[in-house]
């Protein structure tokens, strides 16, 4: 017995030896030998990480009005564990249906979702239709909760509602192409949101610490801290009124007409700077998932048309700068042989033998063929069309922009023909279409489209401004730009041109209609149009050029002067006033036509540059008559009513120190009044106005002998198209 509690006690404490020696040999082996493998795993366990999220910056019109932000959200999930032990399941899905408008059949998986083992979830989330939604639907939530709490007398009935962010968009449809939208899962889509997504999105930070089992930071840890940074802030050139002018009248244009889409583009000439852009139909950004993919679409800068006849303000400009287009010769309208393709003029059989400006104010093809084609040939107008940056992109800070197609060949004379009136081998966009027109209006410069103003970064408290940039200068002369706006006025201002459905009383408005067949399977159709307007105003100092293009109207003849030129005159006349631009003319009925004239201002006192200004802004052209600062005696005198164009003498000396100006163009009366004011005496040699002036002197006297002619078309505005 002593001998077998021996060996028991030998094997016992033999075991507890091994264990011991195994315990210690496991001990080494994870503090000495594996001890970094297992520290790093502890501090895996101590190591807190949190995500600090940046704030989406800010997109905002020139004047700080918001069009997208981040707001505040909710999202909606339920408890399938509680839903099932109050047996509300039907109740439930029947509610968030009527809320949320989730289908009865998905909201039904989500609250009696069960685990694999049998058991109830305790919180499933309802996407898409319950996450992020704003507070109006979220309120709706609270209440069904509510009303469920109160009727089975439960404080929990498996509702759940938590705060969250989502991207918004407070002026809905207002330019929502152009702005694009966030998706719910934050991904930016389209328009400005995709385009500057970079500087707009920020960069998340973190915060990571070690902390024991309640999370709480551990004394002397480390902590790592990298910051958050906040997007930057858009602000952009638009204004949000003009949008606002533009979009209403494109819906009304939609509803008389029911075409395939609508286009504007608004721009300040001077700069550039887009004042609005829209398209219709329109979309909701906020709700972008109701919408189809075409409402989305910027046809602006990504849709190309054969323009028409709103193409012909290239070829006209081109035939002014080269001294080609006279507006007094002839032409046989009606049609033109071209080699392989003749032309003819919209109603086929023209107007009979007319002058160059009687052609463009009717919108002859004809004459625009004459001058492309047979005068300026195919290499000058090929020169001038890359010129005016047709077949390139206009670069605007937007995605997506097509450059358009300029393909003619320059040996085959259909080609050339047809691009002197904007048909055949060019297509352009929208927005080159103002970019090259606002060259026109500007003076000759053609400028680089751009809609953000400026961009301020929170993180440096920087702002970085868009400044207007030239892609090309003296693309025509200030000469022929002056000339060609005339030439427009004509085709707006004149009772029986195409556009003069544009004309605003008060304001001198320049402008063109386009009327352009669609290519379908190959051929000019009949019946499918695209229909267009664009203009400028004020002629004498254009702030606003805009283009309206109508893709297939439900009435095919109706050409642009019926269904784009109303909306034109609608938006222009409010911008031109939301501006603060004054009409400076009054308009009196004529027997013909409508015949502005304006009103000159009291000018006396005055500096001779702030005098310039005034007159400047009423289309009056100053000739100072001497060397003195301040305007001593003006003529005609404050209160007379002129034609534009009129010239007015601004007396800035004594009449012993003055010289005498030139007076071609003047009235006998005016001319006197000046003759007087110098102390001349005066010959009058026929009627009218002073054609010519001849100074001599005799006895130690100034005498001006005047030569006259009758008043002529001249000295009475047109209106054309």
């Amino acid at each position: 017995m002593t001998k077998l509690i021996k060996r028991r006690a030998l094997l016992i404490g033999g075991m507890m030896t091994l264990l011991f020696l195994v315990l210690l040999g496991r001990i080494l082996w994870v503090q000495v030998i594996d001890r970094d493998f297992w520290f790093n795993l502890a501090k895996t366990r101590w190591a807190a990480e949190e995500k600090l999220l940046a704030k989406r910056g800010t997109i905002t019109d020139r004047d700080g009005n918001m069009l997208a932000m981040d707001s505040v959200a909710y999202n909606v999930a339920v408890n399938p564990k509680m839903i099932h032990s109050l047996n509300i399941a039907d109740e439930m899905v029947e509610g968030l249906h009527r809320i949320l408008n989730k289908p009865e059949s998905e909201l039904s998986k989500i609250v009696t979702a069960q685990k694999d083992n049998g058991d109830y979830y305790q919180q499933r989330e309802i996407h898409e239709e319950g996450w992020r939604i704003d507070k109006t639907l979220a309120d709706q939530v609270i209440e069904f909760r509510d009303q469920l709490e109160k009727k089975y007398d439960a404080k929990d009935v498996g509702i759940i509602l938590y705060e969250d962010e989502k991207r918004y968009y407070p002026s809905q449809e207002k330019a929502s192409q152009l702005i694009g939208y966030v998706t719910k899962e934050g991904e930016a889509k389209a328009g400005l949101e995709a385009y500057y997504n970079d500087k707009l999105q920020g960069e998340d930070g973190e915060i990571k610490y070690e902390k024991d089992g309640k999370r709480v930071q551990l004394a002397g840890s480390n902590v790592e801290y990298k910051p958050a940074k906040d997007g930057q802030d858009i602000a952009l050139t638009i204004d949000l009124d003009i949008q606002d002018y533009v979009e209403k009248a494109l819906k009304n244009i939609y509803e008389q007409y029911q075409p395939k889409s609508i286009t504007a583009v608004a721009a300040d000439p001077n700069t550039m700077e887009i004042l609005a852009m829209a398209n219709y139909p329109t979309f909701n950004p906020n709700t972008y998932w109701d919408t189809n993919y075409e409402n989305a679409y910027n046809h602006a800068v990504k849709s190309t048309y054969e323009p028409g006849s709103t193409f012909k303000i290239v070829t006209l400009a081109a035939a002014v700068q080269e001294g080609i287009f006279n507006p007094n010769a002839t032409y046989k309208s009606g049609r033109i042989d071209v080699p392989g393709n003749p032309v003819n003029d919209i109603n086929n059989i023209g107007w009979g033998t007319i002058t160059y400006l009687e052609g463009l104010k009717r919108s002859s093809n004809v004459a625009f063929v004459k001058l492309g084609w047979e005068q300026l040939g195919g290499v000058k107008l090929l020169d001038y069309i890359n010129r005016f940056g047709f077949g390139v992109k206009t670069g605007i800070d937007l995605g997506g922009e097509s450059k358009g197609v300029i393909n003619v060949n320059l040996n085959i004379p259909s080609d050339i023909a047809r691009a002197s009136f904007g048909q055949g081998q060019v297509q352009v966009t929208a927005l080159q279409q103002v970019a090259a027109v606002a060259a026109v209006a500007n003076g000759g410069t053609l400028l680089q489209p751009h809609i953000v103003k400026q961009i301020y970064d929170p993180n440096t408290q920087t702002t970085v401004k868009t400044e207007p940039k030239v892609i090309r200068d003296n693309v025509i002369s200030k000469e022929t730009s002056k000339k060609v706006g005339e030439y427009l006025e004509q085709v707006v201002s004149d009772p029986d041109a195409t556009g003069h459905n544009a004309f605003i009383e008060g304001y001198r408005v320049a402008g063109k209609t386009g009327t352009a067949e669609k290519v379908v399977d190959g051929f000019y159709s009949k019946n499918k149009y695209v229909v267009s307007f664009i203009g400028y105003a004020p002629v004498e100092n254009p702030k606003i050029v805009l283009y309206i293009l109508v893709d297939e109207p439900n009435d095919p003849k109706a050409g642009g002067g019926k269904v784009a030129a109303p909306a034109f005159k609608e938006i222009v006349s409010k911008s031109l006033k939301h501006m603060g631009v004054t009409p400076a003319y009054k308009v009196t009925p004529g027997t013909k036509r409508n015949e502005v004239t304006v009103s000159i201002p009291k000018l006396a006192k005055l500096t001779v540059s702030a005098a310039k200004a005034q007159l400047k802004t009423r289309g009056l052209n100053a000739e100072v008559v001497g060397s003195g600062k301040t305007i001593i005696q003006q003529v005609p005198t404050s209160g007379a009513v002129v034609h534009p164009g009129q010239k007015v003498y601004l007396i800035t000396e004594k009449r012993d120190k003055l010289g005498i100006p030139n007076m071609t163009g003047l009235s006998l009366r005016d001319a006197l009044k000046i003759a007087s004011v110098l102390d001349v005496k005066v010959t009058v040699e026929g009627e009218g106005y002073v054609a010519s002036q001849k100074q001599t002197t005799s006895n130690g006297e100034r005498q001006l002998k005047l030569t006259l002619t009758p008043q002529t078309e001249e000295l009475v505005k047109v209106d054309a198209e």
